[in-house]
């Protein structure tokens, strides 16, 4: 199979909405290949967007260089560079590039080994799972793999489970009156959003309203904010917006604040960690 290609699986999904002409064949092609994994590169322009479809296989999505938006029926997922999405087979999902984007995706088996991830994660890619990656797709694809093609296929599979889970997930409550929410925040973040304002609108207490949402999304309203400002400043830190005009266009009162809540949810100050995906990007382009 050609490097560049892009890959899908359309499930019930209308064929007719793919312009792709070689959609089928290369589906076709993925559905029957034989192994456990399947690594393939894919280039995308800024501003592709790949409709909604789904894989017989997991996908692990990985951005080496640009940002991708996934967006499934559970929420959304922002995968920048040094990070992947896990996305379980048959997850119905839709992708969009924020910038040229390099994408390199291991296609899984959902029984190629023991302890693979059961939902949807968006994961932090190790310094060994780069190489992994990078080297597997030098390999022979769609066939059994032996020797050391196989070990590196092997490693890499058991690497999954390892892989560190990042909060770049956004998930969305399944209540019309909370998602119509957590929708116009999305459009317009602000830190200053608060649980009694949101349970004003939607005619709930402080306290139902805490509940429900956690039920429904796993997440605190603050955290599920703060996940949100993350979305709106990634792509604009990677496109070399100063850091000052980014986190007060979302609303922090200082740039100090905006860059306390980054480290809390990333562990790296906003330059500390763009530069460290910038550092990684070269070395994968040697």
């Amino acid at each position: 199979m050609p490097h560049g290609t892009k890959i899908f699986k359309a499930g019930d999904t209308d064929l007719g909405q793919f312009t792709d002409p070689g959609l089928l064949r290369r589906w076709q092609w993925l559905e029957q290949a034989v192994g456990p994994a399947v690594a393939l590169p894919t280039e995308f322009p800024d501003g592709y967007h790949v409709p909604q479809h789904r894989h017989s296989r997991s996908q692990l999505l990985h951005a080496l260089v640009g940002v991708v938006l996934v967006t499934t029926r559970h929420g959304r997922w922002m995968v920048p560079p040094d990070h992947a999405m896990w996305i379980p087979a048959g997850t119905e999902h839709s992708v969009e590039m924020l910038g040229d984007v390099s994408m390199r995706s291991v296609y899984v088996m959902p029984d190629a080994i023991a302890g693979l991830p059961d939902g949807l994660r968006v994961v932090g890619i190790t310094d060994l799972m780069h190489s992994l990656i990078v080297e597997s797709e030098k390999l022979p694809q769609g066939a059994e793999l032996e020797g050391r093609g196989g070990l590196i296929m092997s490693l890499l599979l058991h690497e999954i489970p390892n892989l560190p889970e990042r909060p770049l997930g956004l998930p969305f409550p399944s209540d019309p009156r909370l998602a119509a929410l957590c929708r116009r925040f999305v459009a317009a973040p602000s830190p200053h959003a608060t649980i009694d304002e949101w349970a004003d609108i939607v005619g709930m207490s402080r306290r139902s309203f805490t509940r429900a949402f956690h039920r429904q999304t796993g997440l605190s309203l603050s955290t599920w904010r703060q996940q949100a400002c993350l979305f709106a400043a990634l792509p604009r830190l990677a496109d070399g917006e100063p850091i000052t005009r980014v986190a007060l266009d979302l609303g922090y009162d200082s740039v100090p604040a905006f860059i306390t809540m980054f480290k809390r949810m990333l562990g790296a100050s906003p330059r500390g960690y763009m530069r460290g995906s910038r550092d990684n990007i070269r070395v994968s382009n040697g």
